[in-house]
Formats: C-alpha cells, structure tokens, sequence
C-alpha cells in the first residue's frame, strides 16, 4: 500500500481547497485508502517547500502533492514565491529521493485559479495526486529492480 502526504497552502483557500478535494477524488477513485493519506496545511506557498521536504525525510510517505494558489497582483511578489515554492519543491524532492507532485497553481487571475480548481477532469489537485500516484509506482518498481 502507498502513502501519500498532501501539503495544502491556506492562502487564497477558496481554490486550494477545491485543489484539495479533487486530489482526495482522485485517489479515492483509484482506490487508495483515506487512511493512507494526511493532508498538512501551511500559511502559503511559500511554506510549502520545507513542509513537503520535512515530511519526505521521515520516510513515511511514497510520494507528497503539493498544493497551492498564486495571483498575480501588482507588485514583484507573485514572481518571487511562484519562483521561490517551485525551485523549493523540486529541490525538496532530489535532496530527499520522494516524489513530490507540483500542484501549485500560478495563474494571472483568479477566474484562471477558479476553473484550475473546479470538480472534474481538469482540476490541477486531481493531476497532481495522479502524478504523485503514479510516480510512487515507478519508483516502487525501480526499487524492487534494483534490490532484486
């Protein structure tokens, strides 16, 4: 059985739980238990990184969604985080060897943000849980590959 982790940014949680809720739909629909998920939630974007990277370390979980909302505004500072959570997750996951999914949305509008985060297919949570799952796999195969 796989385990999961999901670490949900509560900023502009209007979108990230929807992204929430189509990442429990899709590993509900492929079968995988609710008790072998935990869902982490941290301020912002920005936090998600060293979340994701602290979880990956305790070597409880197969693979992490990461899950966020960037707006851009006015100012520098969507640039900066946008920057700032991906490098960050993507270095969490060569520094610690566990899938992490990027789920992190970095739209120009919310009405962008709104139709990532809705119900259905072409929800960003539910993409990002499929990666994840599907990354956990390949990398259960390479393990039993290489130990046997």
């Amino acid at each position: 059985m796989f385990r999961f982790a999901i670490v949900v940014s509560q900023f502009n949680e209007e979108i990230t739980e929807g992204l929430l809720q189509g990442a429990q739909e899709f590993f509900a629909q492929a079968s995988v238990p609710a008790d072998a998920i935990r869902i982490f939630r941290v301020p912002g974007a920005f936090e998600i990184p060293l979340a994701a990277k602290r979880l990956a370390e305790s070597g409880d979980y197969d693979a992490i969604v990461c899950l966020g909302c960037l707006i851009k505004g006015d100012t520098m500072h969507f640039e900066y985080i946008a920057e700032a959570a991906s490098h960050g997750i993507a270095q969490a996951a060569t520094s610690t060897g566990v899938p992490m999914a990027f789920g992190v949305l970095t739209t120009m509008t919310e009405e962008q943000a709104v139709e990532r985060s809705r119900p259905g297919a072409g929800n960003k949570g539910r993409e990002a849980a499929a990666a994840a799952l599907d990354m956990a796999k390949l990398f259960r195969q390479l393990d039993e590959g290489i130990g046997g």
